[in-house]
């Protein structure tokens, strides 16, 4: 382990090991930035899907509600006009 050609060999090794594992290291990062990015946008577009079903669910919630009491009111016209007034 004398020879300076070995201790050479060694830190050129050591120099590439290093370098390659900060290279891997940045790359990965930037993957991952990148994939939580559109992760964000996918969410973004997501929210406002469901807003714009939130929006239609609560119209149609509001004409069914509107037509319960229209059948309301028809259901006590035709009871009354069957049975009577019940004031008899």
């Amino acid at each position: 382990m004398n020879e300076p050609q070995v201790w050479t060999v060694i830190g050129i090794l050591g120099t590439s090991l290093f370098g390659m594992l900060t290279l891997m290291s940045t790359m990965f990062v930037r993957i991952i930035r990148t994939e939580i990015g559109s992760v964000r946008t996918e969410i973004g577009s997501v929210r406002t899907e469901i807003g714009s079903l939130r929006t239609e669910m609560q119209a149609e919630f509001a004409s069914v509600r509107t037509e319960i009491r229209y059948l309301d009111r028809d259901v006590q016209v035709l009871t009354k006009r069957v049975f009577g007034d019940g004031a008899a």
